[in-house]
């Protein structure tokens, strides 16, 4: 199970670089990140490769953040590969609330980060992509 760091923000100038360097200082390597600063509560998600020090990192830093299970899935990259996905979710009655690519492995298979209303259900779905 992967979590998410939600990191809330005030959205100024400076935010994605402070929290960037509060997880490198802490030798974090960022996996994955995304930006929804334009909502109400503006936020970071970040994916990183060791979550004990990212927690331990942001707490350190007074950085207000929460967490939340995502879906790691092998896509291969060729268009129409995400749209099955988010298909076969939909049809399962299972919503997507954020997603975003986390890299590739090699010419022709994408990493994908989904985080879901009802993640129990979505790994049924999305079991052969796990």
């Amino acid at each position: 199970m992967t979590q998410q760091f939600e990191i809330y923000v005030q959205n100024k100038p400076g935010d994605v670089a402070w929290v960037a360097e509060v997880l490198s200082r802490n030798s974090v390597n960022i996996r994955g990140i995304s930006t929804d600063l334009g909502s109400a509560q503006p936020m970071i998600r970040i994916v990183t490769d060791d979550e004990a020090s990212a927690r331990s990192a942001l707490r350190a830093a007074n950085l207000e953040f929460s967490e939340r299970e995502i879906d790691i899935i092998s896509l291969p990259d060729r268009p129409g590969e995400l749209a099955k996905v988010a298909k076969a979710l939909s049809r399962s009655g299972v919503n997507i609330e954020s997603i975003y690519i986390l890299g590739t492995h090699g010419n022709s298979v994408g990493e994908v980060a989904i985080a879901t209303d009802d993640s129990i259900r979505a790994r049924e779905v999305l079991f052969k992509y796990l």
